[in-house]
């Protein structure tokens, strides 16, 4: 018996091949700024925070707690950074609200994307977005007070974003 083979006009690599599309994670690096004093909005530690974002949110894929001096989580998401920021807000309020805390004040999310290497050990690197959470009474007076609208004008836009709650 003979056997002929015919070659193929397509290399056999191309068989195994299935379509993906590649989508990066945008990366949240997240500080909390805590303004408002009252017993009725307690501190909140890293590890609470994690997981009470993870569970008032299914948009983050990763929330996970950090050892940092300032930095208290780090959130992964298939959002881009405009839509995880709303999406951030609205997790950290619904947590507040479920856990029975006030929430009769407003909260900020103001971020800025790291376009420069990171410091070695800092878990802000290039590409990620550093937020800083702001809950506040008076969040205009707040902007203000960190001279805000001159630090948005050192940046391009699509590197900057504000979102109030």
């Amino acid at each position: 018996m003979e056997i002929l083979l015919f070659p193929s006009p397509w290399p056999l690599t191309l068989l195994n091949l299935t379509p993906t599309l590649a989508h990066t994670m945008t990366i949240f690096v997240v500080s909390h700024n805590l303004q408002v004093t009252s017993a009725r909005v307690p501190a909140l530690s890293a590890v609470a925070l994690a997981e009470a974002l993870k569970d008032q949110s299914n948009s983050f894929t990763v929330a996970e707690p950090l050892n940092h001096p300032h930095w208290l989580i780090r959130l992964e998401s298939a959002l881009d950074a405009n839509a995880m920021a709303h999406e951030l807000v609205k997790a950290w309020k619904g947590f507040r609200h479920s856990a029975g805390h006030a929430c009769d004040h407003d909260c900020l999310a103001l971020g800025g994307r790291k376009d420069t290497p990171g410091s070695a050990g800092s878990p802000l690197q290039e590409g990620a977005w550093g937020v800083d959470v702001v809950e506040c009474a008076e969040p205009d007076q707040f902007l203000v007070s960190i001279n805000w609208e001159g630090l948005k004008g050192g940046r391009p836009s699509d590197a900057i974003f504000e979102v109030k709650g």
